[in-house]
């Protein structure tokens, strides 16, 4: 007589949990995750769509940006012209997942090892999540953030605060510090951050440059300004890529409620920074994980045929990858990639080939897949993650090729085809295309007269001839200008000659 976890597609409860146990008990004993504890929450298609709207986080503060999102997906979903997903899950410990009353029980119980083992393995155990993001503060830290914006509404005025967080939200991508930095456990209190701030003004306040003198020789005023520049460069920590962080620290007529708004906006900024480095893997990780606890939840009998063939059903569609001349192509499906490349992973560990043993000779045959890929889980992005492992067998199974499109040019180039020196020149070119930090324009702030004009001048590095969208980049430096205050200038310079070839300027609306 079969023992399977249910019989029908209806769910109930008590039948989640009874799935839930079954699944943990495959995902910790024979994959050897290591995952956060689970709270795990049933919701309805309204609430998947309300937290599709506040970016995914279980709180938020209130902005307009919020409700026109949720408008816009309510009505694509009600006209059938988008369907929801199946769950979503938040770095968080302990680890929230949401799941739709709507899905079947078969369903259930794959998001439950899609998201509550395969994301939360990956969120508790990557590096870049490690080092940049807090998930046992980030609940408290929302909640802070949502009744700070709330009380700020109310003594301020609505349309001061929304102004605030308009400008500062079109400058998220640019409020990261990339190389460095941890959200704090304990979030400061704005009398706290107040003193944090007067603290570093007098750190890095010199009376000694007033007292310099203005008077001798052209030539040694002309010494002295720069040396006095260079000095007031080196105070400011200038160059400085974190924009908001510095508009923060230095905004000339900015009060502190407002630098308040900002820190908030940057450290949810970086607490998504991760997971812009780590699509691919992240995703590739939760699906290989729920396709092998689907398999061995199967191969136990806990499953039944009618549940399997419903799971293949709907895993052979997360993991399709459109051609390219087909309508729904729009680039490299991620999950496609990353689960291909995982599984390819599991075959070169297990039964390699010739080619295998050449290209990877430190894992082929080894033996030991799980221990290798929570390796590459922990150790790895997308970028390196793809230099490191996408294998010639992938390549063909995806089609890839590497080509010269240019603009003026008639015909497109075929530079990298299926041979040796093509593959690695393949996954060259593809690992570029995952790299944030080569895709994302390279803008910091250079310059900051805080003593005369207030003039504040940016530098964007152009890569490859490539100028910024000249509208884009007009609307984001006058959201910039409104938080400086002042006259801000942004210089297009040539990565290679530092010849500048463009030059931008806004100034702050009355």
């Amino acid at each position: 007589m079969p023992n399977y976890l249910y019989e029908s597609a209806e769910w109930t409860f008590d039948l989640v949990n009874k799935a839930y146990d079954a699944v943990e008990e495959v995902a910790l004993g024979d994959l050897g995750l290591n995952v956060y504890a689970n709270q795990i929450e049933i919701i309805t298609s309204e609430q998947m769509l309300d937290a599709y709207s506040s970016i995914g986080m279980p709180l938020m503060y209130r902005h307009w940006s919020y409700g026109k999102r949720f408008a816009q997906e309510e009505l694509l979903y009600r006209k059938g012209h988008q369907s929801l997903a199946y769950e979503m899950v938040i770095n968080s410990d302990p680890c929230i997942n949401y799941i739709m009353e709507e899905n079947s029980m078969t369903m259930q119980v794959l998001v439950l090892a899609h998201a509550a083992f395969g994301h939360n393995h990956f969120f508790k155990n990557n590096y870049l999540f490690q080092q940049w993001t807090r998930a046992d503060a980030i609940i408290d830290y929302l909640s802070y953030a949502k009744n700070f914006i709330s009380d700020c509404e109310e003594k301020y005025g609505l349309e001061e605060v929304e102004v605030v967080l308009d400008n500062s939200h079109a400058l998220m991508r640019q409020g990261v510090s990339r190389y460095a930095g941890q959200m704090s456990r304990k979030s400061m209190t704005p009398e706290q951050r107040f003193k944090e701030r007067r603290r570093y003004e007098e750190e890095t306040y010199n009376d000694l440059y007033r007292t310099l003198p203005h008077q001798g020789s052209k030539d040694h005023n002309l010494v002295l300004e720069k040396q006095q520049a260079q000095n007031v460069q080196l105070a400011l920590g200038l160059p400085e890529e974190n924009l908001l962080l510095f508009l923060e620290r230095h905004s000339p007529k900015m009060k502190d409620w407002q630098r308040e708004i900002l820190s908030i906006v940057r450290t949810i900024s970086q607490y998504f920074y991760p997971q812009r480095h780590t699509k691919m893997m992240n995703e590739g990780c939760a699906t290989f994980v729920h396709y092998e606890i689907m398999n061995r939840l199967y191969d136990k009998g806990l499953l039944s045929e009618g549940a399997m063939i419903e799971f293949c059903h709907m895993h052979s569609s997360v993991v399709a990858q459109p051609s390219f001349k087909h309508k729904r192509f729009s680039g490299i499906n991620p999950y496609a990639l990353g689960f291909a490349m995982m599984c390819d992973i599991k075959r070169i560990c297990e039964d390699p080939t010739d080619e295998d043993k050449d290209w990877f000779p430190d894992i082929a045959g080894g033996g030991d897949a799980l221990t290798i890929l929570r390796n590459a889980w922990a150790e790895y992005r997308d970028e390196s993650f793809i230099l490191q492992f996408l294998s010639p067998n992938v390549m063909r199974d995806f089609k890839l090729f590497a080509v010269d499109d240019q603009a003026e040019k008639p015909v497109m180039k075929v530079r990298a085809i299926h041979n040796d020196q093509g593959y690695r020149e393949i996954r060259q070119e593809l690992a570029r295309q995952y790299d944030v930090a080569y895709q994302e324009p390279d803008i910091q702030v250079v310059d900051a007269d805080l003593n005369g004009n207030r003039r504040l001048v940016l530098s964007h590095r152009v890569r490859d001839g490539i100028l910024l969208d000249k509208t884009e980049c007009d609307r984001t430096l006058q959201c910039l200008a409104q938080l400086w205050g002042y006259r801000v200038r942004l210089l297009e310079v040539e990565s290679q000659s530092g010849k500048t070839l463009k030059t931008h300027d806004a100034l702050p609306m009355p």
